[in-house]
């Protein structure tokens, strides 16, 4: 049943590319009915890890054996992974069913759903990995699949760059990770999970010398991972292919952003706790890159108008709170957050489909609104997923969100209360945000075509299912397990995570004061106030306020996203295309190589040697006569003088002879 779980998407996947063109529509019913499968077994395991706190280790074949490295394909089932593949499997489903109707048009769809299987067979891969190479192999799926499904219409110039962008910048995280696990494996001999978290305490002041430097060797190895990853998690630095990958079909953004591609960075850092638990630099790095993601993310988010990019920045927000509670040390904290947002990004990201799906393709927001009344379940569902996103009282986002908050606060230190400002005050933002989407969509007058808007429509039962689904989660789930996953005393991580007892400040939160309770929430409840009266009542003032210059300028630098894409082509790409010209390609390619290559050598040889032909005379006696010489040459160095003079005077008498015979 374990090896189910991980190899039911894999068929799917193989009878989309193989027999799709047979299948049919059955592609779409043999992935989803397989999808399901690996959820009802994911569940059963859920289960049993529940009721027997159990871990499974499930060893299939032996992989890599050189040396003093011995890897297996072996699979680790304990509860970081069994609630990992609840979300995994259940969000997958629902988004194979969504995309039923969704892609029905597309002449394409069972390549479409193939893709999406295999986008979920290699995160399964990566979370049940027992090893890191292993886990590296999903790693890399995971990549491989976005790219495969971002430019999934690759007869778009744009869908083609984003692909190529969120290749390119995943590979400086994945280098990084490399960089980890070939540290790991010299440090540790070992490259399994049991074995370098057994060992890292015996390694606490070990030493890593580059030049006259020294570093202590569980820093580096956190940090180079936490670097990887920021790749997968789009953490600032390496964020900018998040948004770009909004050019493949929508359902690709739902299961990216909820899901697997960009949760796969938290995950590591939850496997991961026990090393991160004894490296307080790598920690404090941690906490510093998740605020800072969570504020950048947040405001740049204001003033986005494609519709699936503003949520796509509230999914890289919530990452940096993911990540920062991890850089607090409290991981379960984090993980719970992360299966929290899985929902309700899932449900804005799918009920975004169906508005794009009923007005023709249309994502710029500016041209939509008037929607409330034609797209009623479409409204309604997409106000419970925002309401659930800004952390409304009682919804999911909720739970997780203020808990995170409020363990910043309670750290006591300059990072701690570094990320509960920066945390607080993005709150604000992605309340103002949210509401105003809503309105710019459907509560604001119609802006775009007038024969989009009156043929606009709700879609089939397909796309409604998997939306009311995930709309009742996004209400409910983050009270329903809110102490199962963060409650006091719970056992339900056992030894999946590791945190030392000095860095446990989850009870503490109980005994912070009620203002700090209560800020985030304010701060909450005014973003979404803010943007109600501003957008509603279209004040004179704030009329005014987008006409001064002020305005403007914060307006074109947070729309264009910081200029971080900027930055980046004017220093660091455009320079090194640069220098590959002038150096590699003129100097190398054409300089170097040219000269010293098989092309150049060969006209050299050629031009030098043109005084052989003279050497082709057509007479027998001068080829003889150069075969002679060769000859005499030959045995002047391994003869005897005396051999020489015999053979000299044989040589002249046979040319005599030759040239009688030449003139007669």
């Amino acid at each position: 049943m374990l090896f189910l779980i991980i190899i039911l998407p894999l068929f799917g996947f193989l009878s989309g590319i193989f027999f799709g063109r047979f299948l049919g529509f059955g592609v779409s019913i043999i992935t989803t009915v397989n999808l399901l499968l690996s959820l009802i077994f994911s569940a059963i395991l859920f289960q049993d890890v529940i009721t027997h706190e159990i871990v499974c280790k499930l060893t299939l074949i032996p992989w890599v054996f050189s040396d003093s490295l011995m890897v297996n394909w072996s699979f680790c089932f304990d509860s970081l992974t069994s609630i990992m593949l609840i979300v995994v499997t259940f969000i997958s489903t629902l988004v194979h069913l969504y995309s039923i109707e969704y892609m029905a048009h597309d002449p394409h769809s069972q390549r479409f759903m193939s893709y999406l299987s295999l986008f979920t067979f290699f995160m399964l891969i990566l979370i049940t990995a027992n090893n890191f190479l292993q886990m590296f192999v999903g790693w890399e799926g995971v990549g491989l699949s976005s790219y495969l499904l971002i430019n999934f219409w690759f007869t778009r110039i744009q869908a083609n760059k984003a692909a190529i962008k969120a290749m390119l910048v995943n590979r400086v995280g994945d280098f990084a990770l490399l960089l980890a696990m070939f540290t790991i494996y010299s440090i540790f001999n070992s490259l399994d999970y049991d074995v370098v978290f057994t060992l890292v305490p015996f390694f606490l002041d070990y030493q890593l010398v580059i030049s006259s430097l020294h570093f202590n060797v569980i820093d580096v190895i956190c940090i180079l991972l936490f670097l990887g990853a920021m790749g997968k998690s789009a953490q600032l630095g390496l964020h900018t292919w998040l948004p770009d990958a909004m050019e493949g079909p929508t359902p690709v953004s739902a299961l990216i952003h909820a899901a697997t591609m960009v949760t796969a960075g938290v995950f590591l850092l939850g496997r991961c706790s026990f090393l991160f638990e004894f490296s307080p630099i790598a920690l404090n790095f941690v906490l510093f890159i998740g605020s800072l993601t969570t504020i950048f993310a947040s405001s740049t988010g204001l003033f986005q108008n494609d519709m699936k990019k503003v949520i796509a920045y509230s999914t890289c927000s919530q990452l940096g709170y993911m990540v920062f509670a991890c850089g607090l040390s409290n991981y379960q904290v984090g993980i719970f957050h992360l299966s929290n947002h899985a929902f309700f990004k899932a449900l804005l990201f799918l009920s975004a489909g169906s508005v794009i799906h009923a007005v023709a393709d249309e994502q710029d927001m500016r041209k939509m609104g008037g929607l409330k009344r034609l797209l009623p379940f479409s409204y309604a569902v997409m106000l419970i997923g925002s309401l659930a996103l800004i952390g409304f009282p009682f919804l999911t986002g909720f739970y997780s969100k203020d808990t995170i908050l409020e363990l910043a606060y309670a750290k006591y230190s300059v990072w701690g209360h570094f990320a509960y400002y920066l945390g607080s005050f993005s709150a604000f933002f992605t309340a103002f945000y949210s509401v105003r989407l809503l309105f710019l969509v459907f509560l604001s007058e119609p802006n775009g075509n007038r024969h989009t808007i009156l043929n606009s429509h709700e879609g089939s039962w397909y796309l409604g299912l998997p939306l009311f689904i995930l709309s009742i989660l996004s209400i409910t789930i983050g009270f329903l397990t809110k102490d199962f996953f963060i409650g006091f005393g719970t056992k339900f991580w056992g030894s999946s995570i590791f945190i030392l007892p000095q860095n446990y400040i989850l009870t503490d939160i109980e005994f912070i004061s009620l203002f700090a309770k209560l800020f985030p929430l304010i701060l909450t409840l005014l973003g979404f106030s803010f943007a109600y009266l501003l957008y509603s009542f279209e004040l004179n003032s704030f009329l005014l306020l987008k006409k001064s210059k002020f305005f403007k300028y914060c307006y074109t630098f947070l729309n264009k996203k910081w200029y971080f894409d900027r930055f980046y082509n004017q220093f660091i790409t455009q320079p090194v295309l640069d220098l590959s010209y002038t150096f590699s390609y003129k100097y190398v390619d054409r300089g170097i190589l040219e000269r010293f290559g098989p092309s150049d050598i060969v006209s050299s040889v050629t031009s030098s040697s043109s005084f052989l032909k003279f050497l082709q005379s057509g007479f027998v006696y001068h080829y003889l006569f150069l075969f002679s010489i060769s000859i005499l040459f030959f045995l002047i160095i391994i003869s005897s003088w005396s051999n020489i003079v015999i053979f000299f005077n044989l040589l002249c008498f046979l040319f005599a002879l030759l040239f009688f015979v030449e003139q007669y």
